[in-house]
């Protein structure tokens, strides 16, 4: 990172580098600048973590373990088809193969069941709850992934019927966002939305439902395990919240410094995988992690950049977002999510490549709007045109109109994107005239930083300026002038 720092003086100390240099992976933790060395690091330490086929300390018989840890080996999918054409139906079971691989899984068969609405018992028909379990035997599966949110209820019963562990897309989702959360304030935010999820899904037998003694006889019934259990995760969920908040206010103080230096934010938004980290490494170098699988980073990362005319503004690359995100993440992820809901402009990277791509920007700018960020101006960059069909370009392009074709692998269409941000960056909304001194270069590079210059001469006195700038630069400026005038 250049080293871009502006000098102090009566009361001007912007240090920009200072403000930028946040990862946002521990709202207290100092950046880590990141090598190819240290990515291909990262990508070997994830690959070591991944499930080892054939090997686990599970007990055989589901029904015999009270707590019991996410296994993915061996998988069948299973989805229910509500609405939409057939097409949907098969993108939608095809990215969920695409979440269990990316778990640590082996998808070994996928089934669809045509239905109105799930079965309020089983989520899918008794008919084709048997034609599940015939395919778990067949296939020495091990899970059974189910495309939806399961309630409780459903979860057992269809674990008691198909003799295997049954999980649903909340769950797969929250175990790859626990794999891949590096940061302090990440590993938090996952663990409170994977408390959230499982408060409700309690389960014990036996000796977990038997009552606690106290005193001499007991002196009542007290409580039973599960309900110690669940005591325990909500305190441990209150301490999580507490933790996050503390957290927040770092990242909320970087946030409004760089309101008040006027420095426009711009977020890289997007469907997970579709190439967000890649084209923050284009347009900066910031070497983040790269890897084809989905919700490869998980951190949000800040990188300081400069437009054409020498305007300092940050690039943003947030967490992907995926049809029907898990309302717990949401949740748990609402601080990381407000770099989206408070930046001044959104670039929504879609996956050209995608068999849906507008299903992509639907699901997107569903999480935005819900998130509040969905007046916040957007361009569309149609990421992956390389490799994409020309008939889907075109389409989307004659859509959208704010839309651009880029290759971040390629560098195609990259500088016309640029320009397109550039024009789009709010504007400095005080003009002001003013000779500066020699002596206070600092606020003639602020003014260069931060602001838009009409014109710039050099006098014997100082430096002329006509320009645009933001208000608390403009008061600085104005107190100078004040000061020399006395």
């Amino acid at each position: 990172m250049s080293n871009n720092q502006s000098g102090s003086g009566d009361g001007l100390e912007i240090d920009i580098d200072t403000l930028i240099r946040e990862n946002a992976q521990a709202v207290a933790d100092y950046e880590l600048q990141e090598s190819p060395e240290s990515q291909n690091q990262d990508l070997q330490d994830r690959q070591a973590l991944r499930r080892v086929s054939g090997l686990s300390t599970e007990l055989q018989d589901v029904s015999d373990a009270e707590y019991r840890q996410l296994r993915l080996e061996k998988v069948v999918l299973v989805g229910v088809w509500t609405e939409g054409t057939a097409k949907d139906a098969e993108n939608s079971i095809k990215e969920l193969a695409a979440l269990a691989e990316t778990a640590g899984s082996q998808v070994m068969e996928a089934l669809i069941q045509r239905r109105d609405k799930p079965d309020s018992a089983t989520f899918i028909g008794s008919g084709k709850v048997k034609e599940v379990r015939e395919a778990v035997v067949a296939t020495g599966a091990d899970t059974v992934v189910c495309d939806g949110e399961l309630s409780p209820a459903q979860l057992r019963t269809l674990e008691q019927k198909v003799k295997v562990k049954v999980i649903d897309r909340t769950a797969l989702i929250l175990d790859i966002f626990a794999q891949h959360a590096k940061s302090r304030e990440g590993k938090a935010q996952v663990e409170l939305a994977q408390m959230s999820y499982m408060l409700p899904r309690l389960r014990g037998w036996g000796d977990s439902l038997s009552r606690q003694a106290g005193g001499i006889g007991g002196r009542g019934p007290g409580e039973t395990k599960i309900e110690t259990d669940r005591r325990r995760i909500n305190d441990k969920m209150s301490k999580l919240r507490r933790e996050i908040k503390e957290m927040k206010v770092s990242r909320d103080t970087k946030r409004s410094e760089r309101r008040k230096n006027n420095i426009p934010s711009v977020a890289i938004a997007g469907y997970t995988n579709a190439g967000k980290s890649s084209l923050l490494n284009r347009l900066t170098g910031a070497d983040v992690l790269v890897e084809n699988a989905l919700f490869a980073t998980l951190d949000p990362t800040v990188r300081k950049t400069e437009s054409a005319d020498g305007r300092i503004y940050t690039l943003v690359d947030t967490v992907g977002f995926v049809r029907h995100l898990p309302h717990q993440l949401v949740e748990a992820f609402k601080s990381t999510l407000e770099e989206v809901s408070e930046s001044d402009l959104i670039v929504h990277v879609v996956d050209g490549a995608h068999p849906d791509p507008q299903e992509q920007l639907r699901a997107v700018r569903q999480v935005i709007s819900e998130i509040g960020g969905g007046e916040i101006m957007e361009i569309i960059a149609i990421n992956k045109a390389d490799i994409a069909a020309p008939e889907v370009l075109m389409e989307l392009l004659r859509i959208e109109s704010n839309a651009y074709a880029i290759s971040a692998r390629t560098g195609y269409g990259i500088e016309t994107l640029v320009k397109a941000i550039e024009s789009a960056l709010p504007k400095p909304k005080v003009e002001i005239t003013a000779i500066i001194p020699f002596n206070r270069g600092d606020l003639v590079s602020a003014v260069h930083e931060t602001g838009e210059i009409i014109s710039e001469e050099y006098l014997p006195e100082g430096t002329k300026l006509h320009a645009m700038v933001g208000g608390a630069l403009a008061r600085k400026i104005q107190m100078l002038e004040e000061k020399i005038k006395q």
